[in-house]
This record gives structure tokens, C-alpha cells and sequence, in this order.
């Protein structure tokens, strides 16, 4: 039953029951119609006040299963529990107006940052982490953790072979040469998403699992606020050039804490330095893996209106923390910020 047609039927079934009993028409209390017993009269007043009742419970059913924390990718249900929100955010039961709407215009190259305790998700550091930004290729976090609940749902397996769509093909680099017809298994798009950060291959995760990209995308946007990510709002699932396509920096410590907890085992592909494809070898976008110690992902982005982006995990001595960096001047000033954060909160 709809929120719609029970919405009607509660009104109009508790306004005569209540409103014309009690208001223009007769007491509840007052002297039954004429043919009409004492008996029958209440009999008559009690199912209708427990018809009132039961659409009215109906409808509070309804309006929970509209703000499930659940998600669809292919028509299949992605149902999720809360994660601890982080500090200053708490998940939103937002309706679909809500969710998809784009939440405002982000500044081109600006800077923004956050630290926090991956266990906890106490916030160490915060510079500008609620203002809007473009996530570029941190995109493809989203995008990986749409697959891996594919993966981790029976949907699709690790040898499952995605079709490649003219379209997918066609994307502009990073890319590792997908051709039109071809397939490419779910295990090697972990790998050139996670190392590469391939837009192809991106496009194609979408097209499979989603049925095109924009449907994939909207999931996306509701696996955001699933995730308690407020202002992240997807419109593709490469992080490429889009004014619509906004998130912060907190919302990406929140993905990135999400993938490393409820992915943990999956998320390791983040981890690798390089991958090899069709007889290339291609090396990984993180330059911090293997020359900061104990750092294992995640992901790299970057395009003209975003700078230089990245979210970095680094784990020693049984501590682990999250940072995140937008709008770097150049890579190695990002790369030089993010290994300085870490350093002190480490």
C-alpha cells in the first residue's frame, strides 16, 4: 500500500470515525440512530475506529521501508547496517527528493582535509572537511564498494565477465584499453580500479551492474546515505569532470573507513603496487605505498577542478588512521601534506 492511498484512506476513515462522531454528527456518547440497537451501534464504531488503526499502522510500515538504509544496484536489494557515524554527522532518513538532490556548487582546487581514528572514528584533524569539493577519482571508492557488495551478495563472482560497451571504451584515459565487445572479469576491474584507476573500466562495472551508468549512479548517491555521507552527491562512477558530481572530505573519510571495515578483506587490492593486463604492466597512482611506513591505500584523484586528491590509510604499532586531502597544488605537495598528517597523528 502506498503512502499515498493510505494517506487518504487513514484521513477519511479516522475523520468519520472521530471528527463527524464527535463533531457535526452524532456523540459517540449520544442516543443511537433509529432501527439501529445500542449494541450494534458500538460493534459498528469499533471496527471502524480499528480499520482506522490497522491502514494507519500499515502506513507507519510504509514510510519505514522508505527510509531503509537498503540500496539497489541492478534491481537487487543492498541492505546495510549503520555504521557509527563520525563525529558532526549522523546518517540521514532523508527521502529520495532528499537523496538525489545535488547539494550545491563545490569550489574548484580548494583545499580541505581530515584525520581521523580508523576504530573509533574520533576526528584528530578537520581543515574545511564540511565544505564541498570534487572528488575526481576518489569516485572509484564508491564505485568498488558497489562491487564488492555485488560480490559479497552472490550477484556476480570474481571470474564473472563484464561485457564492454562502445561507451565504456570510449572514455577518456586513465584507461588500460578496453575494446568494444570485449568482457573483462570482475577480479581484474578490482585491480585496474584499485591500481590504475581505469575510467573504462569504471564505466563498464556501472553499465553491468547497474544497467547504465546513471542508474549506478544513483545508487551510489543512496549508498552514500546509507553510509551517513550528507553532502556526496554522484552523477558518474570515474570521478570524471562533472560541476554536479560533489563530496567533502569528511564523506570521503566516512567511504574510506567503510571500505577498510566492512570490506576488509576486499579492500587489500589497494594495497598493490601494480597490476598487469593484456601483456602491460600498469603501476600504482599511490606514490605513498611502500615509501611511508605502514601505509595500505587507498585511492588517488584528481582533475582541473579538484587539484590533487587523497585518501590514505596507514596503520602501525596496532593504531590505524584515515586522511584525507583535497585540492593539492601539485601531487607532490598533496603527497608531501598527507605523509606529514600521518606523521603526527600516527
Amino acid at each position: 500500500m502506498t503512502g499515498k492511498v493510505t494517506g487518504k484512506a487513514v484521513g477519511k476513515v479516522t475523520g468519520n470515525a472521530t471528527g463527524n462522531a464527535t463533531g457535526g454528527g452524532a456523540s459517540l456518547r449520544s442516543a443511537p440512530q433509529a432501527g439501529r440497537t445500542p449494541a450494534r451501534f458500538r460493534l459498528r464504531v469499533a471496527a471502524v475506529l480499528s480499520l482506522a488503526l490497522a491502514l494507519a499502522a500499515c502506513q507507519t510500515a510504509g514510510n519505514s521501508a522508505g527510509t531503509s538504509t537498503g540500496s539497489r544496484v541492478g534491481g537487487a536489494a543492498v541492505q546495510t547496517a549503520a555504521l557509527p557515524a563520525l563525529p558532526g554527522t549522523a546518517a540521514t532518513s532523508a527521502g529520495p527528493a532528499l537523496a538525489f538532490a545535488p547539494p550545491g556548487q563545490a569550489e574548484p582546487r580548494a583545499h580541505a582535509a581530515i584525520v581521523i581514528d580508523a576504530a573509533s572514528g574520533s576526528v584528530l584533524h578537520e581543515e574545511q572537511a564540511d565544505a564541498l569539493r570534487y572528488p575526481a577519482s576518489l569516485t572509484k571508492m564508491m564505485t568498488l564498494y558497489l562491487l564488492f557488495d555485488a560480490l559479497s551478495e552472490g550477484r556476480v563472482s570474481l571470474d564473472t565477465e563484464l561485457a564492454v560497451s562502445a561507451r565504456a571504451a570510449g572514455q577518456p584515459p586513465a584507461k588500460i584499453g578496453l575494446r568494444q565487445g570485449g568482457t573483462i572479469t570482475v577480479s581484474q576491474a578490482i585491480q585496474a580500479l584499485a591500481v590504475k584507476s581505469a575510467n573504462d573500466v569504471a564505466v563498464a562495472v556501472a553499465e553491468n551492474l547497474g544497467g547504465s551508468e546513471d542508474a549506478f549512479a544513483r545508487s551510489m548517491t543512496s549508498k552514500a546515505r546509507a553510509l551517513g555521507m550528507r553532502r556526496t552527491h554522484f552523477v558518474n562512477a570515474s570521478g570524471l569532470p562533472d560541476p554536479r558530481q560533489v563530496t567533502t572530505a569528511r564523506d570521503m573519510a566516512i567511504l574510506s573507513r567503510a571500505l577498510k571495515s566492512r570490506h576488509a578483506d576486499r579492500a587489500r587490492a589497494f594495497t598493490a603496487r601494480s597490476f598487469a593486463y593484456n601483456g602491460r604492466t600498469f603501476e600504482a597512482t599511490n606514490n605513498l605505498l611502500g615509501r611511508v611506513a605502514g601505509v595500505d591505500g587507498i585511492k588517488t584523484g584528481y582533475i582541473r577542478l579538484s587539484g590533487y586528491n587523497l585518501a590514505a590509510s596507514a596503520r602501525r604499532g596496532g593504531r590505524q588512521v584515515i586522511a584525507v586531502v583535497f585540492g593539492g597544488e601539485s601531487e607532490g605537495a598533496r603527497d608531501r601534506e598527507v605523509t606529514a598528517l600521518i606523521e603526527q597523528y600516527l
